[in-house]
């Protein structure tokens, strides 16, 4: 009996959590959205210039991916405490660890796209007169243009959830919601609103990002069809 009370005090759905707390969600969304966006972002800034030194020096491609594989095996909690005491409580200390998870698939789509150009292209490509910086910009990148948009898709996604380990240092969007739920006596209907609103994000980020791709690689429906 007791058991059943306590329950229906604590719902897990309630219309009116959301109605009360609708300001601290919005907040908390808009952190969320910040803070996976720079992480991609920071993400693409480092994986461009690495894929552009594997594509001139391919003996180091194997190395290169396999540092950025090394390094997304660190636990999320041991990165966050290597970060910590270097950028503080910052939301940067999130972004770079982040940055961190989402470089490994978004450097691999990049260098695969590439190397998935076929070679018969190239040369003709090359056969027409172009530079190197021309082909690289008129063809190669087009061509590989929806691997490196899958994998950005990806990281975009996987990120999503990610953020939410930011709430150890003050930083994790609706990550903080859900810590907090915790903390304050298991309040379910906190959790559960922070993890639907963290699931909802993926799934508008990956439509957006769909919608991107369509808009940019238009000969790829036209593949499909």
């Amino acid at each position: 009996m007791l058991s059943t009370l306590a329950e229906a005090s604590n719902p897990w759905l309630s219309w009116s959590y959301v109605q009360d707390n609708w300001a601290e969600l919005v907040a908390a969304g808009k952190e969320h959205i910040f803070l996976t966006v720079g992480s991609v972002l920071l993400a693409i800034v480092l994986a461009v210039p690495l894929a552009v030194l594997v594509r001139k020096v391919p003996r180091l491609s194997g190395p290169v991916l396999g540092l950025s594989g090394v390094l997304y095996t660190i636990p999320s909690l041991a990165l966050i405490s290597l970060l910590w005491p270097i950028f503080g409580l910052s939301p940067w200390t999130v972004i770079i660890a982040l940055a961190v998870y989402g470089l490994l698939v978004v450097l691999r789509n990049i260098v695969v796209g590439l190397d998935d150009v076929p070679a018969e292209v190239l040369d003709a490509a090359n056969g027409m007169g172009l530079t190197t910086r021309q082909i690289a910009t008129r063809v190669s990148i087009p061509l590989a243009m929806p691997t490196i948009l899958a994998g950005i898709r990806i990281a975009t996604v996987s990120t999503v959830g990610m953020v939410t380990i930011g709430a150890l240092v003050g930083y994790g969007g609706f990550g903080t919601l859900i810590l907090s739920g915790f903390q304050n006596n298991f309040w379910h209907a906190q959790i559960f609103t922070a993890t639907l609103c963290c699931v909802l994000l993926a799934v508008v980020f990956e439509i957006l990002l769909l919608l991107v791709q369509r808009l940019t690689v238009p000969w790829t429906r036209k593949q499909a069809g």
